[in-house]
């Protein structure tokens, strides 16, 4: 199997990673110093998710292998939108993530001022006009990818009647909506966004950062370029969607006669089986279909830190998809074998039973009990053993007991021996009933010269099964979390129905009677753990002492394989 890489830098995964080639010919050539600057600019109007995670890890990656800086920039030019709670998780997630910005932290909002001025400056170039058209008029005039829009009436205003206007916009003497300033390029291009395009609109809403300083923001086509030029960065990297987008960040930026970065654009993370849209996730969340942003079924970081995906997982991911120019969708299966690849190292290796049913051993001394010590993970020697207790009474899966058992059933069945996972050889004698049929307890007998699960004799069992002591187990509450929905595209909803048409009603099971051993009475939260047989789990924040609670990370079946 290859070799996941923890980067997305061609050195290190082999493959052609263009933006890195891009830089290494600046750094030959000489092209900006010799600086290498990036920024990852989130709007704080959401939490981020794991396609912002492919963006973080080119911005900071590719700084971090050039010896440059990553700007972490707030494109905060809505404040409707927008909120200091965005702000904060951001921050939050992406240092989780393995990254830091250092000093290097920006918001758009503290250039107001700077780009209120170079907006007068376009306004007196006679390149920016005050429109009164609404902004379904504006759509009307703008026309098709096959048609020239048409020339807006107030389009040949004079200059000083477009200045008055403007600095009476700021001044706030009009409504929001009664105006805009729209760049004076091509009514004809064929490009859509070179047609005029909107650079500030009236909002009197207060603003996070500014307050109500100020009653006009700027869009972000106008605000996104004079950022990355006012912080002198010299790569920004966008994805495939902004590439129409660049001749017009180029224009102004021409026009104003100021510094010019380099703007590359590189395919966004497409995955199966979930969305992707911030409209559509504050949905899920508002309505109620998830229980928060940090719900394990979602795509937020947040969420995949919860669901007990690692940053090195998503880190090597992220890599592992690595960085083009054609867009593609993801298998959401790598993404899971990228957390087991990661889990299998690093998680402890502990016994629970989700489904419990007694197993007597009824040769066992009553009141006796033993310990036996068990590796926390053979993947790890330091991570060290822990003792577990073994009395007459455990616990095991319900599954693991079949009386009329189907050919190659390898558990327990009466007459046959089985090995109880760290302890002994058992070979089960039969079950109790109640009166509907239904099992309520397992009997078997142990073999004492099988201590510790082996035996001297040379006798081998095919089938081995995990337990947990009756008398020293913890109640817990087991959360089995399935994908969110049962469509790898629920974007692509078929007509008359939504992508929420597609929610998958078997995301969460609640198992509130599971049974785990002692040691794992007060783990902490987000401790990444393998329940023997049953899969990759970890703490949940819900937990109280001696009232764990788990969430389901991800099976032990591996459904994708890299190939070389």
């Amino acid at each position: 199997m290859e070799e996941i890489k923890d980067t997305v830098s061609t050195e290190t995964t082999g493959t052609s990673n263009f933006l890195a080639d891009m830089i290494r010919d600046d750094l030959a050539t000489g092209k900006f110093g010799g600086r290498v600057v990036t920024r990852f600019p989130p709007e704080p109007n959401g939490y981020l998710h794991i396609g912002h995670a492919k963006a973080i890890c080119v911005d900071f990656g590719m700084a971090k292998e050039f010896g440059g800086v990553c700007h972490l920039r707030f494109d905060d030019t809505n404040p409707s939108k927008e909120d200091d709670e965005y702000v904060q998780s951001i921050q939050e997630d992406i240092k989780w993530l393995g990254f830091d910005w250092g000093d290097n932290l920006f918001f758009a909002s503290s250039y107001f001022d700077q780009m209120y001025e170079y907006a007068e400056q376009l306004i007196l170039q006679g390149k920016a006009y005050v429109c009164e058209l609404s902004a379904e008029e504006c759509r009307l005039t703008r026309g098709t990818l096959t048609e020239p829009g048409k020339n807006s009436p107030y389009r040949d205003r004079s200059i000083e009647e477009n200045l008055d206007l403007f600095r009476r916009m700021k001044a706030g003497e009009f409504e929001d909506g009664a105006m805009t300033l729209r760049a004076k390029i091509d009514m004809a291009s064929p490009n859509m966004n070179m047609r005029d395009p909107v650079m500030y609109r009236i909002q009197h809403k207060s603003h996070h950062q500014t307050g109500d300083k100020w009653c006009i923001y700027p869009m972000y086509d106008w605000a996104h370029g004079l950022e990355d030029s006012i912080e002198r960065v010299t790569n920004s990297f966008c994805t495939l969607e902004f590439e129409d987008h660049r001749p017009l960040y180029d224009w102004f930026l021409e026009q104003l006669g100021v510094y010019r970065p380099r703007q590359t654009e590189f395919a966004r993370l497409n995955i199966n089986n979930i969305v992707l849209s911030k409209r559509k996730l504050i949905q899920l969340v508002k309505e109620n279909y998830v229980n928060g942003w940090d719900d394990p079924r979602m795509p937020t970081l947040c969420g995949l830190r919860r669901r007990g995906y690692t940053p090195e997982s998503i880190r090597n991911f992220v890599a592992t998809v690595g960085v083009s120019k054609v867009n593609s969708t993801v298998d959401y299966a790598l993404l899971e074998h990228c957390l087991r690849e990661d889990l299998n190292k690093r998680a402890l290796r502990v016994m629970a039973v989700v489904d419990p049913v007694k197993l007597i051993v009824d040769n066992y001394p009553e009141g006796q009990v033993e310990y036996f010590d068990a590796d926390n993970n053979p993947e790890d020697a330091s991570a060290g053993k822990r003792t577990i207790p073994f009395s007459r009474e455990l616990y095991i899966e319900r599954e693991d007991f079949m009386e009329d058992p189907p050919k190659g059933y390898f558990r327990l069945t009466p007459g046959k021996e089985v090995r109880l996972k760290h302890a002994y050889y058992v070979t089960c004698t039969g079950c109790d009933k109640d009166e509907n049929g239904n099992i309520t307890a397992v009997h078997c007998t142990y073999d004492p010269n099988s201590k510790g699960g082996w035996t001297d004799d040379g006798r081998k069992v095919k089938g081995t099964v995990h337990w947990v002591s009756a008398e020293h187990a913890i109640d817990a509450e087991v959360r089995m979390y399935d994908r969110l929905f049962t469509v790898a595209n629920p974007d692509n909803a078929e007509e008359g129905k939504t992508y929420l048409d597609y929610l998958n009603p078997e995301s969460l099971k609640v198992v509130t009677n599971a049974k785990v051993e002692p040691s794992l009475a007060d783990m902490p939260a987000l401790t990444n753990l393998q329940f023997l047989r049953l899969g990759y789990f970890n703490v949940d924040p819900d937990s109280k002492p001696g009232k764990p609670v788990f969430n389901k990370s991800v099976g032990l079946k591996d459904s994708f394989k890299i190939t070389k």
